[in-house]
């Protein structure tokens, strides 16, 4: 028998999950898959283990890796773009953004909650004082992230459950594991115990029941779609649920608007991150006095938005986050053309590469704005009154 075991934990640790360069195609990386055994034993641990930093003490390893992590700013960077596809210019300023997260739950971990009432209030009263504590610990967190901000993300989760001495098992996107893991070794070279936080990377279709149903979980935060935070809300029974999920965000244009800086707004609004953000403007309704001037300006500064290697830092845009994404961007794009959509520009699909895009003579029940697009398309849409 012990040679069979020997033989199963071998193939067990040969689980593992390769990821490709959206632009190149190039291997990036390797992570180990989990199976439901290392799932559970992560719950195990983070429920065994009791934290005990002060508050001085997180928020000196929340300043450490805010202090650490912008000295590496190239070499995070790097490793974001190469994963995800996104440009230089976003990846650089995600390292940015993940820096202010730091600092600010380093911040935030040495604010007292407490408060001190006083008792005499009422002729029953009695002339003392009552003094108020509030501890956030909620026990063991399951944090589960998506692929757009594949550090930014990560960071909005696990530095509040820092701060507050909580205990997290993350599973970041299975498209992007590797900045999550990068974002967790600098905590832990900053002094952060590892059962505080564990990092499960795998298969979702393997894992994911185990992250939301598994009995020591108390609290569960999602960032992601829609249809996903629904499913987790419908598993998650008796625990507390934390659900961010897609929007599809309006730019409204009123006849009085600056043009110049409307259209501004609206380009960078759709093209950032490759227009991967839940904050993305995702469709433009545009008043018809206006609509003609302002979607020149668009088109004008769309033609001027680089895209291409992601590496180069004169291009705007990359990748989006793989081949799937960008057909899909494509076919319903397409689709809304054939229903009397009128393309302006865009629409050019290589591999991952999507270019950005404009559309006008756009209805209301399209596709491409009745349902989140989730990548750089601009469809136009025009009114008379508000």
């Amino acid at each position: 028998a012990e040679p069979q075991r020997i033989a199963s934990d071998k193939a067990h640790l040969a689980r593992t999950m390769d990821f490709p360069n959206p632009y190149t195609g190039e291997r990036v990386g390797t992570v180990a898959m989990a199976s439901l055994e290392d799932v559970r034993r992560a719950y195990e641990i983070a429920q065994a283990y009791q934290p005990g930093l002060s508050r001085y003490e997180r928020s000196a390893i929340l300043n450490r890796a805010a202090v650490l992590l912008p000295e590496r700013t190239d070499e995070a960077s790097t490793l974001i773009t190469s994963e995800s596809g996104l440009s230089k210019k976003d990846s650089i300023y995600e390292i940015g953004r993940v820096a202010d997260v730091l600092n600010f739950g380093a911040n935030e971990a040495l604010r007292d909650d407490g408060q001190v009432f006083s008792c005499d209030l009422t002729p029953h009263g009695k002339q003392r004082k009552v003094i108020t504590t509030r501890e956030p610990l909620l026990g063991v967190i399951t944090a589960i992230t998506p692929f757009n901000h594949p550090m930014n993300q990560v960071a909005h989760k696990v530095v509040p459950s820092v701060a507050t001495n909580n205990r997290m098992v993350l599973k970041p996107s299975e498209k992007v594991p590797l900045s999550a893991l990068y974002f967790a070794d600098l905590l832990y070279e900053a002094g952060l115990p590892p059962q505080m936080l564990q990092v499960i990377t795998g298969d979702p279709r393997e894992i994911a029941d185990e992250m939301l149903t598994n009995p020591r979980v108390d609290l569960i935060t999602f960032t992601g779609g829609v249809q996903i935070g629904k499913y987790i809300a419908s598993k998650a029974g008796y625990r507390r649920v934390v659900l961010e999920l897609g929007g599809n965000d309006p730019l409204i244009v009123m006849d009085d608007a600056d043009l110049d800086r409307a259209s501004d707004l609206a380009v960078q609004g759709s093209y950032k991150n490759s227009g991967q953000r839940c904050t993305a403007v995702k469709r433009m309704l545009v008043h018809e006095k206006v609509a003609a001037a302002f979607t020149a300006r668009v088109v004008e500064k769309t033609r001027a938005w680089t895209y291409g290697d992601p590496m180069d830092k004169g291009n705007d845009m990359g990748t989006v986050i793989d081949e799937a994404a960008a057909r899909r961007f494509q076919a319903v794009v397409d689709e809304a053309v054939a229903q009397g959509a009128r393309l302006l520009v865009g629409n050019r699909r290589e591999g991952a590469l999507y270019s950005p895009t404009v559309l006008d003579r756009v209805r209301p029940e399209m596709t491409v704005v009745r349902e989140e697009t989730f990548g750089p398309v601009s469809p136009i849409l025009t009114f008379a009154n508000i």
